[in-house]
């Protein structure tokens, strides 16, 4: 059977936090040992398989990892004192809040009350804002996004010059994705499409990388995509599972099977960009360490072009 390259975020995950875990040793060694904590707030399920699995990477890495669980009722002051602890305490250099948060709460507020440099998923405006302007060396870019652009930069797809097309405008991948793309050093002309866009099918066919991030199976099919195109799929859905035989099983936004046939290079779900979002979570607490204990300032990204 004909088929795209497979992008396989597995594997290149498995090669950054090898290197991740030889500098968390180094600095072990001078007497630093670099610290996420987690916040849960809550006991939704989907959040606690999540905050179980940043913990265990960082643990595996040799950081220190700290999940700090809050019940669903809690206040905003307390969730703020608590965020303050943390924003306080040596040992943490790396903090984040677990979304969605209890309606109650304001996560715009809640993400702002931690301290832009330990602030790893890059929610912070600082942080926005830094990543909108190209400043990584002094910001962080949300994970998934970072994610992509080494998945594409592992795979020599060069982004100069090219056509990306993203579908999705959230703040935590469709919008800083976007921001990186048309940056300095990736050169990559933009087009950010949603669910309002008319003609969808039209826009995501002129793309010479496509990145779907909806959250709707198989919301791109074959005719969607341009022969040749490297499809990046961040979409996640569990299907299936309602009858004895029915086995439930998880899906991304890209009809996989049929897409693959005319795409020049697809991510695989599962297996493509979520390892990587994980591992470049692990890097931005790594580089939050080296900063607030040696003022050391890395770009943590670098173009493909």
């Amino acid at each position: 059977m004909s088929g795209a390259r497979i992008l396989d975020g597995r594997a290149l995950s498995a090669e950054l936090r090898a290197g991740i875990v030889t500098e968390v040793e180094e600095l072990r060694a001078e007497g630093l040992v670099p610290g996420l904590a987690v916040v849960l707030v809550g006991d939704d399920p989907a959040s606690a398989v999540y905050v179980s699995m940043k913990a265990r990477a960082c643990h595996k890495a040799g950081m220190t990892d700290r999940t700090v669980r809050l019940p669903a009722d809690i206040s905003r002051d307390d969730l703020f004192d608590r965020i303050d602890a943390l924003n306080a305490d040596p040992a943490i250099h790396g903090i984040l809040v677990q979304l969605p948060l209890p309606p109650h709460l304001d996560p715009k507020a809640v993400l702002e009350r931690i301290r832009p440099e330990k602030d790893v998923d890059g929610f912070h405006p600082l942080n926005v804002g830094r990543t909108f302007v190209g400043d990584y060396a002094h910001g962080f870019a949300p994970a998934t996004p970072a994610g992509i652009v080494e998945l594409l930069r592992h795979h020599d797809i060069h982004t100069h010059g090219r056509h990306v097309v993203v579908v999705g405008r959230s703040l935590i991948v469709g919008k800083p994705l976007a921001a990186l793309m048309g940056a300095p050093g990736f050169n990559a002309t933009i087009t950010l499409t949603h669910r309002h866009t008319r003609g969808l099918a039209a826009i995501t066919r002129m793309a010479d990388i496509l990145v779907v991030v909806v959250g709707k199976p198989k919301l791109i099919t074959r005719d969607m995509v341009k022969p040749g195109a490297t499809v990046i799929d961040v979409g996640i859905s569990r299907i299936g599972g309602e009858g004895a035989d029915d086995k439930p099983r998880v899906v991304g936004d890209v009809d996989f099977e049929a897409v693959r046939e005319v795409a020049g290079a697809i991510t695989p779900v599962p297996g493509g960009v979520g390892p990587m979002t994980i591992t470049m979570l692990m890097r931005n607490t790594l580089e939050a360490a080296l900063r607030i204990h040696r003022g050391s300032h890395r770009p943590v990204l670098a173009g493909t072009a």
